[in-house]
């Protein structure tokens, strides 16, 4: 979210990104913000003129008081108790129009509210402007994709093949989008979630397992509304959601608070399982246990300095291809364009993985900087240790791994010829030391 300040200052450049956005039907909220805030800050000088005219006369009544007492006569208490009626109606007259003066900033302060919540995070200058998803840019590869000799089957046979997946009884019980992982495919998919974990601890990061669920003031902090309905799970009668990815309880952990700068960057990793809507399913490939509602997932979370962000940026984004590449999985870095971003993204990038099947890549991680925007939703300050300055933090998340989805990746990359599939070194100890996963008969 944008500072109001920010946008009464520089409204051509906030027009500009939303053109860069393509979201032209933004552009007329951008005046319209700015004369609202102008109608908000007139009430409000407004409210202070009258809170003192009002205590002035408070204070002129209490000498009146005191006057009234030891009036001689009857014509000097009367004409004292003329300009005591004279303030405390003027006093009522003045509360009168607070009220409504206040009535009136309310309302204007949900409508810049919502205005501003709507209004997207201005983007880094090295985003490469586009449409949609279609328009974002191959920048590197690392790893070399190979396309095997044999066929490689679709994801969901390969998990049928090795005993390892259970589609249909999922159905009847939970409905589609819903999986059973079973024995030693389930076992791969939490040695995988260990070795992501201890890798991330391994660079520094804090293990953290958070709530899974939140409240909904939360929700709106860290998330656009049209993210929170495509994708958010509401508990029935309650002030709760289940949330979509760790990222949500992991920045609200530090709602309305003020960090020690000297603590700050705050590098974190977090498991969880997360539920999302996911309406709609294109296509065989998004099918078996591509698109789901329930998945588990690794993510790493930064809380810095602003002027650390791409720093921070940079470094995760790495991790993930590190990671891969010792699961050795052929990646590339693709970056979001303007279109591609969600609104309170300043910058986003891909890391996608080698699809022999399909002889593509395709998504496994995200990694974004989002500025200040969440922190100013959620009031997430820190206190620079140098100069004393109070001033918002920047937040960053990205995936580490999610299975099921990076596992269909992990099957076509290490799929033999007979059907078992290659176990990497890394990952032999959370394996109980196996290499291969035999094809059952």
């Amino acid at each position: 979210m944008l500072d109001i300040r920010f946008v009464r200052e520089n409204p051509d450049a906030v027009k500009e990104n939303i053109k860069k956005k393509f979201q032209d039907e933004k552009i007329p909220m951008v005046d319209e913000v700015i004369d609202l805030d102008a109608q908000r800050r007139d009430i409000q000088g407004k409210r202070d003129a009258l809170r003192a005219e009002r205590n002035k006369l408070s204070k002129e009544n209490g000498p009146l008081f005191g006057a009234l007492k030891k009036a001689a006569t009857d014509e000097e208490k009367a004409e004292i108790q003329a300009k005591i009626d004279a303030n405390m109606a003027k006093v009522k007259a003045d509360e009168d129009e607070l009220t409504a003066l206040e009535n009136k900033q309310a309302e204007l302060e949900e409508r810049i509210q919502t205005i501003m919540y709507t209004l997207p995070n201005m983007i880094d200058p090295s985003v490469p402007i586009g449409r949609d998803d279609s328009e974002n840019v191959d920048v590197q590869h690392f790893g070399e994709p190979v396309v095997p000799e044999w066929e490689i089957p679709y994801h969901a046979d390969i998990l049928d093949s090795l005993g390892g997946v259970d589609l249909e009884s999922a159905g009847r019980v939970a409905g589609s989008g819903f999986y059973y992982l079973i024995g030693d495919v389930a076992r791969l998919h939490e040695a995988v979630l260990a070795y992501a974990r201890d890798f991330m601890i391994g660079k520094g990061f804090t293990y953290v397992i958070p709530p899974f669920m939140m409240h909904g003031n939360v929700v709106k902090g860290v998330m656009s509304f049209p993210e929170m309905e495509a994708m958010m799970y509401k508990i029935e009668g309650e002030d709760l959601y289940l949330i979509g990815t760790s990222e949500h309880t992991m920045i609200g952990r530090f709602i309305d608070q003020t960090l020690d700068g000297a603590t700050l960057p705050l590098t974190l990793t977090s498991y969880s399982p997360c539920f999302r809507k996911e309406k709609g399913s294109h296509g065989i490939e998004e099918r078996g246990i591509y698109r789901v509602h329930q998945f588990e997932k690794q993510e790493m979370i930064v809380i810095c300095k602003p002027e650390d962000h791409m720093e921070w940026y940079n470094k995760m984004w790495q991790y993930s291809v590190e990671l891969f590449r010792s699961l050795e999985i052929p990646v590339r870095q693709l970056e979001c364009c303007s279109g591609d971003l969600a609104d309170l993204k300043v910058k986003s990038c891909d890391i996608e993985a080698w699809s022999p099947r399909q002889q593509k890549y395709f998504e496994v991680c995200s990694c974004s900087t989002l500025g200040d925007a969440q922190a100013r939703r959620l009031n997430i300050k820190y206190k620079d240790e140098e100069t004393g300055k109070t001033q918002l933090a920047y937040t960053l998340n990205n995936t580490v791994v999610a299975p099921p989805r990076m596992l269909i990746a992990f099957l076509e990359n290490h799929l033999q010829a007979d059907g078992s599939v290659y176990i990497p070194e890394v990952l032999r100890p959370y394996m109980g030391g196996i290499a291969k996963i035999e094809k059952k008969k």
